[in-house]
């Protein structure tokens, strides 16, 4: 599976950003789908995961209530609409797949295949 992701770039705190990423798979919906980042200096933590009917999410603590995680299946994209942006939310976005049923493994033990990353830049 070869995950693209986009969408990144330089917001001011407070403002709204929109992450995608599209898997090159024609089983999508096995894949339970995430994302996480990394901050420069800092290891890679995770952000969100959905399950792949979309109806399950998991959501790390610093982001929810500001970060949405969904999913297209016809679309084979997976989002990330991140909103309240603040500076601690710079980071490389990384997209991931598991092969999986749940979210809980994608948190714990990360994706089976990976994306590129984007960058996001949260200005003050």
């Amino acid at each position: 599976v070869q995950l693209q992701a986009s969408g990144g770039g330089l917001v001011q705190a407070g403002g709204s950003l929109g992450l995608s990423c599209v898997a090159s798979t024609r089983t999508f919906t096995t894949y339970v789908m995430g994302w996480f980042r990394q901050a420069p200096g800092k290891e890679r933590e995770f952000v969100g995961a959905i399950s792949w009917t979309g109806r399950s999410t998991d959501y790390a603590d610093s982001v929810k209530g500001r970060f949405t995680i969904s999913r297209d299946n016809a679309k084979n994209t997976v989002y990330l609409q991140m909103n309240s942006l603040k500076p601690e939310d710079t980071a490389v976005y990384y997209c991931a797949a598991k092969v999986d049923i749940t979210t809980a493994t994608m948190r714990n033990f990360g994706g089976d295949y990976w994306g590129q990353g984007t960058l996001v830049t949260v200005s003050s």
